[in-house]
Formats: C-alpha cells, structure tokens, sequence
C-alpha cells in the first residue's frame, strides 16, 4: 500500500521549499508568519470531523477577545473579500503567486481600505450579506501588514480566527500545521476513547449478534491501552476508533491525523490526513458511524472503506475488512498518529468462532442500491435518492406512517435509523387539505426527538416537493403564517451607543431578509446570525445629526413579512 508518513520525513527547511513550489514563480520562499503578535495556541486543527463536513484550517486562539490585529502571513494580493451573517462571517482570501491562497475567517472588521471598499459595494447592492471578486493590483499587502481585526462573525462559537491554505490548481485546502510545528508545543499523543466491532449486514456476527459492539478501553498508569473483553467473531467484521488528540498547554481537543490498522502483522487500513477538496468533504458521513454521531454526538472513525467514502487519503486492503474464517486468534493493532509524530498504539484480540450469520430481516422494506437511482412510493409520499447518495453499497429501507390529528399531511417515517446521503433526495408529500391563503407557506419539516426542521419546499397541483439529506426522520407538512417579530434592543440606549439594534425572531422557515430606510434612504444593518441581531452604526458619511424616522422590513422563507417604524435622534 501506498504510504506518507510525511510528518516524519519532513523538516521545517523542506516546508518551506514546498511552500515556495506551492506559491509559483515570482515569489521568494518565505516562512508563514504567525498572523498574530502573540504565542500560537490552537482551539482546532486541520482535518476535525465537524457534522457533515472536515474543519478546513487551523483554529488560532485569541484569549478568548476581539480585535487583535490579524496579519498576512504572505506577500500578496486580497483576490476575493465576503460578509455573511453564517459561514466564515466576514473573510479574507490573500492570493500569493500563481497557485496558493490564504483565508482569514470569522474577523470582527477589515482593515481600513478593504472596509471602506466593502461598505461602498454594499450599499451599491442595498444587502449586507456580499461576495466580492477583486483584482490583483486592487489591495496589495506586504508579509506582516495588518489586514483585519480578530473576531467571532458568521457560525463561529467563540472568538478566533480561522486559516486555511489552498491550492487554486487542484482546489484542495492544505494542512497548514506543518509550517507552523516550530512554534507549537506538542508532546502529547493521542487517546483512545472507545473501539467499536461491526459485524457487516448478512456477513458477519459479533458474539452471537448483528448488532455493533462497543469496548471501552482500560488504560494503565504506564499510558498502555487494553480491553477487558475478547470477542468471538465469525464473518466479515470491520472496526472504529473514537479518539481525540491533544497539545501542550491546553485544555482543547483536536483531531487525529494518521491511522493505521493492522491484521496479524500486515496493513489493512491506512488514513494520512494532510489534503482534501470540498467535494469530497461530506464524505465523512462515510468514514464515520453517522448513527452513533447523532444519536451521542461522538465520531467513530471507521478503519474499514465504504463505497461511498470517496476521500483520496483513505486505502484499505480488501477495503480495511476482517475475514474471520478460522477458528484462531486474530491480533488487530492500531496506531495513532498526530502532526508532531506522536503516537497511540494499541491491540485487540479477537477469536474466531464458528457462529450462525443470520441474514438480513427483510419483511417489509424495499431494497435500495448505491449505483442506481431508487424511488419509494405509497399513499401520500413519494421518495426518490439519485444513484451515489448512499454510503453504503445497499440499503434496506424501512418506511412507516401515522396519522397528525389536525395536521396537514401524515407523519411519514423514513427508516429506522439515521443515514445520510451524499446527494440530496427528491421527498414529495401530499397535502390531506389544501387551505393555506398563500401556498408558499406550506413546507416540509423533519423532525427527530421532538425538534423540528424546516426544509421547505414548492407547491405542486396537492403535493409539497422539498430536497432534504438524510433518512432516519419523521417528514411531515406544517404551514407558516406567522410574520417573523422585531423587537427593539434597548432603544434608550440607541443615541449613546451609536448602534441601533433589533432582534429578529421567526417561528418556523427562518428570517429570510431584512431592509432598513432612514429618512426614506437605505440603510445598512448587519446581522449576526447565531444570536438573531441586526445593528445599524451611526455613519456620519450618510446620517446627519439631528431627527429621523427608520423604517425596517423582515420578511421569512414562506414570504410572511413585518414592518417596524420609529423615530430616534442623533
């Protein structure tokens, strides 16, 4: 098998002669500085599983402030600016050379120049929410210029900044930890939380079950792992890890980078997690137990390949599965590894025992397959999953149904356990009344231990058809007719503070847009998504001193709109 241990055999001296490969000609081989004037500490690495997706970057701590100046850690040009309300919240993308790209995400505010441009685009567009292209001569930065400030904008849960390093060619983002690992402490190796056994459907058992096994390992004083029980297999069987890796010095955890899993000596599952593309990032979804992510919240990281694990650093020999044909003991070892080499390694006995491999209880489902298109229907849903959105090479798919007293259409469960597809699935539901005044405001909701979902949908001749990504919920239809609320946040305080800031709120679809006048002139409200707050700062380019009328219009994804009106002074 093809191995990279490239933590390993690289020093910091050829990261660098990569870096200056990556960054194309014209462009001295420079270090990465530090963006920031201050020890590097990590809140998150490069490759974290996060639900549907890999973390892109690094996380920088920022001892837990904002506003510290965020440096370029390149000579370079800015080539592509954003603001949103979720994502990055306000980013930076540096294009150094021909082929590498930085990003710098969850920022409080951009440098002078850059915000001046932004504004302008944005009042150009009357949205707070852009995406700007720019070109090279525009915004050229030198290694060590400020160009923002720290923050917390977008989905970020704590204030940090998040970098990534990309390679335009092949649009893989690229772990940066290696030219930063002279300035970080690491000592500490991985740990092992829990090991899982998976007999495989129809193929395999695990102690007399079909069912997954979960061993909880015993550590000794001495750092060496163990497992209080043996188990007895018969069949193909395959294996998870659910370990966390952690640094010096902090109390956070982090990814695994490496991991290897051997059968009686020889290699069956290696994973160098050093490069990936967005495409195959909801891939995870494959490589980890999405039940157990779920339903514990906890990735299980499978040392056995799906078929739709698509991820170019992931190999397997006979796909990372265990044939456990005889009547013997099989010694399973794993090692992981982080960035820095250090390394957990561990074992597992397992005994092969003859034992029945029941087959699949297939009394009442119909039988999906990978690589074909599938289609489900019965009285009120129709389903159908394009070919290469499961996982798995087959699905047998499970569909129940109840009546909602009162409500808009039945309660339709689909499967009996959560999966996820790769591609989004086409779910049309029947309406048992149509009386909504406004047909967009019917839409499907998932929903999963008393919580619902909006996944909307559009109106069809009875029938709602909405995409959603996953199997394992109850579908149903709601209506949304309730206008999203505004409510004032302390408006005494709008003059002394500048700001003028609202709350907006919505039952069901979500706020969709917001638009703001002042004197019958737009104004720009910025919004952070994660506490439903849109805030308006004095501009004294735009706003004169003295009394205005502000008029603010919201409106949800099923077109229910609010409008609020008042007076302030300045």
């Amino acid at each position: 098998m093809n191995r990279r241990h490239v933590h390993k055999i690289t020093p910091l001296a050829i990261c660098f002669a990569a870096l200056a490969w990556e960054l194309g000609h014209g462009v001295a081989a420079q270090p990465l500085r530090n963006p920031f004037d201050f020890p590097i500490v990590l809140s998150g690495n490069f490759g974290e599983f996060r639900p549907n997706h890999l973390h892109s970057g690094l996380d920088f701590k920022t001892q837990q402030r904002e506003g510290w100046p965020v440096h370029a850690v390149l000579d370079g040009y800015v080539s592509r600016i954003a603001v949103s309300p979720w994502g990055y919240g306000n980013v930076i993308y540096m294009t150094h050379g021909d082929s590498l790209v930085t990003v710098y995400a969850h920022l409080q505010r951009f440098a002078d120049s850059l915000a001046a441009h932004v504004k302008a685009r944005q009042y150009e567009a009357e949205r707070f929410q852009v995406d700007l292209n720019l070109p090279p001569g525009l915004f050229a930065f030198n290694r060590g210029d400020v160009i923002a400030y720290s923050g917390n904008s977008g989905s970020s849960a704590g204030p940090h900044l998040h970098f990534e390093v990309r390679d335009t060619r092949t649009g893989d983002v690229l772990d940066p930890l290696p030219f930063y690992s002279d300035r970080i402490k690491d000592t500490r190796q991985p740990g092992l939380l829990s090991l899982t056994v998976y007999p495989s459907e129809g193929l395999g058992v695990v102690n007399g079950s079909t069912e997954k096994l979960q061993l909880q390992p015993a550590v000794a004083k001495d750092g060496s792992i163990s497992f209080r029980h043996v188990p007895e297999a018969w069949g193909r069987i395959g294996f998870a890890v659910n370990a966390d890796d952690y640094m010096d010095g902090t109390s956070n955890v982090y990814g695994v980078k490496e991991i290897v899993m051997s059968v009686d000596g020889q290699e069956v599952f290696h994973s160098y997690l050093d490069r990936f593309s967005f495409d195959e990032s909801r891939c995870i979804n494959a490589w980890t137990d999405y039940e157990a992510w779920v339903e514990k919240r906890r990735f299980h990281t499978k040392t056995f390949v799906e078929p739709g694990n698509r991820f170019r650093f992931v190999t397997g020999r006979n796909r990372g599965f265990v044939t456990v044909d005889e009547p013997r003991t099989y010694r399973i070892d794993f090692q992981l590894t982080d960035a820095s080499g250090n390394t957990c390694r561990f074992g597992l006995n397992v005994t092969g025992k003859e034992q029945p491999v029941p087959a699949p209880d297939t009394a009442g489902t119909t039988l999906f397959y990978r690589q074909s298109d599938s289609r489900f229907g019965a009285r009120g849903i129709r389903l159908f999953i394009p070919r290469r959105s499961l996982y798995g090479g087959s699905l047998y798919f499970r569909y129940a149904a109840a009546p909602d007293s009162g409500g808009m259409a039945d309660m339709h469960v689909l499967h009996d356990r959560p999966v996820a597809l790769h591609r989004p699935a086409r779910l049309s539901l029947r309406l048992r009344r149509d009386d909504a005044a406004d047909r967009r405001q019917y839409g499907i909701v998932s929903i999963r231990n008393g919580r619902s979902n909006w996944a909307g949908g559009v109106y069809r001749d009875g029938w709602i058809d909405a995409d959603i990504s996953e199997l394992g919920c109850v579908y149903t239809i709601r209506v949304d007719s309730v206008a999203p609320v505004i409510t004032p946040v302390a408006p005494s305080r709008w003059t002394a503070s500048q700001t003028v800031t609202f709350r907006l709120t919505d039952n069901l679809s979500g706020v969709d847009t917001w638009r703001a006048t002042i004197d019958g002139e737009y104004a720009l409200f910025a919004m952070d998504g994660r506490k439903s707050l849109i805030s308006y700062r004095f501009d004294p380019e735009r706003l004169k001193r003295g009394a205005h009328v502000l008029h603010l219009t919201v409106a949800d994804a099923c077109g229910n709109r609010s409008e609020f009106e008042t007076e302030f002074e300045w």
